[in-house]
């Protein structure tokens, strides 16, 4: 792993938190995950970063090294990125529009659609993706200048990434949706237009990776519904689908999820899990003058998603139906 300036953040929060634990809610992650990430940075590094105890952490020798020239690199770098944001943002634009869209996205539907729509809108731009399963690394690439937008998502009302550590990140809600279930087409469960939690006590689970609080969400979930997961398989998508259509485990997954053969998706009944769709950019950059029109874009593009899902597109119908007076 090649130490990046989003590292050097990390190792600079807790350092000030004193604890993982204030440090993981500061940055608006799952303790466990930035314990991995600071695992990953010692073994890049060679050695432990932190000593713990009963009251915190404190910085090893070698921490100490990191922290003094963190505290050179990371203003002065940041400095760069704000001067080379003022330069772009003063020589970008014209009646074309933006030049260049440079997307950031977890895997999914969304960042397909909305790069079908930017392509539409905007025929002369050049659109580009980048994909990662970690939201904290999008954040980090939208600070550093690296990306103009990212499409990614927060379980339930969990903050966006680095928010709560003060980056210069603005957050916009694309849309929420409930997390549904993959079965294999010949489940009995499958002919349900809703499945009780409870009903997949005895099942093993497959889902994607990621560094948010998803994981203690389904788990919290699953303990109020009366039962602890068996096993939790964390995969990419084409892997989760192959998984389900074999009948080896079930899956978690997006309500937007496309129809794909070999298996259905289900809402789960009462909606016990959240997802919340989420376009980030930095403020200063030039990016944000399309800012409104790009998350017009993303909604768009999302309600399109929404209604090629025929799972989704029932359950969104009856609950319009249920409002009704």
């Amino acid at each position: 792993m090649d130490l990046e300036l989003r590292h050097l953040k990390v190792v600079s929060a807790i350092a000030e938190a004193g604890s993982l634990t204030r440090a993981a809610t500061g940055l608006g992650l799952a303790q466990p995950a930035l314990s991995a990430q600071l695992k990953r940075m010692e073994r890049s590094l060679g050695g432990a970063l932190f000593v713990r105890g009963p009251h915190g952490v404190r910085p090893t020798e070698l921490g100490e090294l990191v922290l003094e020239r963190a505290r050179v690199l990371v203003p002065a770098v940041t400095e760069l990125q704000a001067s080379a944001r003022r330069f772009s943002r003063e020589r970008a634009g014209g009646p074309g529009g933006p030049a260049r869209f440079r997307l950031g996205g977890t895997h999914g539907p969304l960042l397909g659609g909305l790069v079908d729509r930017l392509a539409d809108a905007y025929p002369s731009a050049s659109v580009t993706t980048f994909t990662s399963w970690s939201a904290v690394e999008l954040a980090g690439l939208l600070t550093e200048g690296r990306i103009d937008y990212a499409l990614t998502g927060a379980c339930g009302q969990s903050p966006p990434p680095f928010t709560a550590a003060g980056a210069d990140v603005a957050w916009r809600e694309v849309a929420v949706d409930p997390v549904f279930v993959m079965l294999p087409e010949a489940d009995p469960l499958a002919v349900r237009d809703e499945v009780p939690l409870a009903e997949l006590a005895g099942a093993r689970w497959t889902n994607v990776p990621g560094d948010g609080c998803f994981a203690e969400c389904f788990a919290a979930a699953c303990a109020r519904a009366g039962f602890t997961p068996q096993a939790v398989y964390e995969t990419d998508t084409a892997s989760c689908v192959h998984l389900v259509q074999v009948g080896r485990a079930v899956g978690l997954c997006r309500a937007t999820f496309p129809p794909t053969p070999g298996l259905v998706t289900r809402p789960l009944a009462g909606a016990p899990l959240l997802w919340r769709h989420l376009l980030g950019w930095h403020p200063d950059a030039s990016a944000a003058d399309a800012a409104d029109a790009t998350l017009a874009h993303a909604r768009a593009a999302h309600r399109d998603a929404a209604e090629l899902s025929p799972s989704y597109a029932r359950w969104r119908r009856a609950r319009r139906t249920s409002a009704l007076p």
